[in-house]
């Protein structure tokens, strides 16, 4: 790969993407080396069939006017499998299915469709609810989204069909406290979220009571993002639902709707608590797509430095934007999304069109209701030519047809990847790039691009069994309504186990034959589905009084401290004024050419050890720990060269929670060829690339993954290594890497062996999310490390070995 200066400009390979021919072969970028591989995804047509017959005339009528005469094959046929199901359970049983957990609960009938990005899977689920709603108006139905944005999307999408008797409305967080009592008197389907079911529905159930008895349907779409923390707390409101919904005599029947995943049965039954039929044979057309994979030039061989993939993606989406093709940009940062589009912006006024540069805006969590509404509008419209968006737009929100959609830096999962490339060309052939970040997971795809591009898409993993997340919801639903022994249908068969601990710990207390909170209070407020911290801190601008965001609380030390530089739609604020008491960051507008980028300093204490054993030549254990994180001051980072100026001191308090992690410790033998000084970066660097691995193994983000090395613990007396769970009580990836540890050691060693760099680069040791600022790091003793590891295992591990 030959070197490029950092200025060379991207706009050879925009204009050759514009051709008809896509000739992205013969493009310049492609001998720079920018291009490493170039894919034509096929295009596919459809298969259609007519309209059900046993469909209400009356909602089938309404479909012909609003231009649908026929079906694809896959809504046919979820339509066709929701109608077997009976009220009474799947396919008419009334039978108990045992889980794998050992609990028993009632089977939920419903239909799990898994098809590809815009292949119609919304009709697919609303044809069978709106028909139920067609034949008895008293028929209720409730739609679960992930973001607010689909909510309001759906409801716009059955306003335009207007089917017979359909009376739908939005309750959610942002719905005025006075319109909330007509909606649950008159609407007969409610378009909601995890969360609002969670705080705003079930705990005043006795509101919802006509709701609740006559339950038919329930909704839950883009499934496929019910994962990690997020999927169990949400599998544990659903049992609640159903519980709920049993009380007033009803058992609602599910539609789920999800992206190509591995699991979608698995993921469904986990998620619901019952077995669901899978419609998976897609009869939806597919356009053509070009899919390009991107690498940065190296811009520093001895230090394996690469041109930002900020700046790449802000110089091709200028480019792409300055020819008017729709283009989606997507990272997951929020900060780096607000760079992206500034960086554009600057780069579409020097080539002499600034009016396009206000047809570009970023699009992520934070922002407030009236500004995510007005910038879906503007897309759907079309004044928007571009955005830049963190996964919030990944989902299947309608924003018209895209050209180009862009992926920077591989966002965790294939299956996020493939879902985020299907937002372009929906009707017409489309762009999909991934330009590869400098983190060692995409510069390992960059050397083998091949593999990359047919890696297959992942299972979707949650744990409701989570101790910890099930104890929070058991409290919650005892709030709503007494527990009982019968709830172990719903809560699993350790039901009494997990209860008696609980009122040990003075949390339930017996009232009558059931159990209540011991505490008054509102009990869901306390508990957040998304993150590790239930309130926000909101952002105001001093000179305004104007909220210009939230930012979550378990965030706010390390986004919104005394100093930081916050991003929002575009523009730069200086927080003057962090009240944690108050829930208030205070801000100033700001304009220097500098970021801010927090340090951190990290203490593990471990709890219990629930597993030891020997692997890799080390002492592996696994259990419960106890993490300490403080902030403890900030660096000043030019924006134009990614220069450090200064580090600035911080007092700020520390922050602690309990999880699960793996540890180990390792013996003389093994760092025996290591300098004793040079043993912290050894160990450092390891525990880097180990961490940046397990997402392969834990279909995770490595920002749910946190670590710890020293050369000495004070537990262990050893140099000793710690990776746990980022979140509270744990959810399975540490647990995973326990489980998997000689993989997870030899794909590390794989990764710092096949980069070039001499010393350690962002490519193999270093880390974005490190606290330490990726002080004290020594690749050559990790390799050391690692072969040791590798040599201890029986058989080694072969040299020219691919991470799995």
């Amino acid at each position: 790969m030959r070197p490029l200066p950092a200025n060379v400009p991207v706009s050879r390979l925009a204009d050759s993407l514009l051709e008809d021919s896509w000739s992205v072969p013969i493009d310049p970028a492609r001998r720079d080396g920018r291009i490493l591989r170039t894919v034509t995804e096929p295009g596919r047509t459809s298969r259609p069939v007519p309209l059900p017959q046993r469909l209400d005339p009356a909602l089938a009528k309404a479909l012909r006017v609003a231009g649908i005469d026929a079906l694809y094959s896959h809504q046919a046929e979820t339509f066709e499998a929701a109608a077997k199901h009976s009220k009474s359970g799947f396919d008419g049983s009334d039978d108990l299915r045992e889980e794998a957990s050992g609990s028993r609960t009632p089977p939920a009938a419903g239909v799990v469709i898994t098809t590809a990005t815009a292949s119609g899977k919304s009709l697919a689920f609303n044809l069978p609810v709106l028909d139920s709603i067609a034949r008895d108006p008293k028929s209720r139905a409730l739609y679960l989204y992930p973001t607010k944005a689909l909510a309001q999307d759906q409801a716009r999408s059955l306003s335009t069909l207007a089917p017979p008797n359909l009376r739908h409305s939005i309750y959610d967080g942002d719905t005025p406290k006075n319109e909330r009592a007509a909606i649950r008197r008159r609407s007969n389907l409610v378009l909601s979220n995890p969360d609002m079911l969670h705080i705003g529905i079930l705990p005043h159930h006795r509101s919802w009571g006509d709701f609740l008895a006559n339950l038919e349907w329930v909704v839950i779409d883009e499934a496929h993002t019910y994962r990690g923390v997020f999927g169990s707390n949400v599998a544990n409101v659903i049992r609640r639902l159903r519980r709920i919904a049993a009380a007033y005599g009803s058992e609602p029947r599910f539609l789920l709707a999800t992206a190509t995943i591995a699991n979608p049965e698995e993921l469904a039954e986990r998620l619901v608590g019952s077995p669901l039929q899978l419609v998976d044979r897609d009869g939806a057309p597919r356009s053509k797509r070009e899919i390009v994979v991107w690498n940065p030039p190296l811009i520093n061989a001895a230090t394996g430095a690469r041109r930002s993939s900020l700046a790449e993606a802000a110089d091709l989406l200028a480019d792409l934007i300055s020819h008017e093709v729709r283009t989606v940009c997507f990272l997951n940062s929020r900060r780096g999304i607000e760079l992206i589009r500034k960086f554009t912006a600057e780069r579409l006024t020097a080539k002499g069109r600034p009016e396009l540069a206000e047809r570009i805006a970023p699009y992520r969590a934070g922002y407030t209701p009236a500004q995510r509404r007005k910038i879906e509008a503007d897309l759907v419209s079309g004044r928007l030519l571009g955005v830049v968006s963190t996964s919030a737009l990944e989902l299947g929100i309608d924003v018209g047809e895209l050209d180009a959609a862009v992926c920077v830096t591989f966002p965790g999962t294939v299956a996020a990847l493939k879902q985020m490339w299907g937002r372009a060309g929906r009707r017409r052939k489309g762009l999909a790039v991934y330009i590869a970040g400098p983190d060692g997971l995409d510069q390992y795809f960059c050397r083998h691009p091949e593999e990359f591009l047919e890696r297959p898409v992942e299972a979707a993993i949650l744990d409701h069994r989570s101790p910890e997340i099930a104890a929070q919801h058991m409290l919650a639903a005892a709030f709503e309504m007494p527990l009982g022994p019968d709830d172990e249908r719903w809560f699993g068969s350790d039901l009494e186990t997990a209860t008696g601990a609980m009122v040990s710990r003075g949390q339930l207390r017996q009232a009558g034959t059931g159990l209540v909170p011991r505490e008054p209070g509102f009990v869901a407020s306390s508990i957040p589905l998304r993150s590790s911290s239930a309130a926000n801190v909101t952002v105001i601008d001093r000179a305004s009084g104007e909220v210009i965001g939230t930012v979550e609380y378990g965030r706010a030390f390390t986004t919104v401290h005394p100093g930081a530089v916050y991003m929002h739609l575009g523009r730069s604020w200086e927080v003057e004024q962090l009240d944690l008491h108050q829930g208030q960051a205070i801000v100033r507008a700001f304009d220097d050419e500098w970021y801010t980028r927090p340090k951190t300093d990290t203490e593990v204490f471990v709890d219990s050890v629930s597993e030891t054993r020997s692997v890799s030549g080390v002492e592996l254990s696994f259990g419960k720990v106890s993490v300490t994180e403080r902030v403890t001051g900030y660096q000043r980072i030019l924006t134009s060269d990614q220069e450090a100026i200064d580090m600035v001191g911080l007092e700020l308090p520390d922050q602690e929670f309990r999880t699960r992690g793996l540890f180990y410790t390792v013996p003389d033998g093994l760092i025996g060829r290591l300098p004793l000084d040079h043993l912290l970066g050894a160990l450092h660097a390891t525990e880097h690339l180990q961490i940046a691995v397990l997402p392969l193994i834990a279909m995770c983000d490595r920002w749910d993954i946190g670590g710890l090395s020293t050369n000495i613990h004070a537990q262990t007396g050893r140099p000793t290594i710690f990776i746990y769970d980022g979140h509270p009580g744990g959810i399975g990836i540490a647990r995973r890497g326990f489980e998997c540890f000689d993989r997870l050691a030899g794909d590390a060693r794989i990764l710092v062996s096949e980069c070039p760099c001499e010393s350690g680069c962002p490519s193999c040791v270093q880390s974005p999310k490190c606290g330490n600022l990726n002080d004290h790091l020594y690749k050559q003793g990790a390799i050391d490390l690692l072969d040791a590891m590798r040599d201890a295992v029986p058989g080694g591990r072969p040299e020219d070995g691919h991470i799995a």
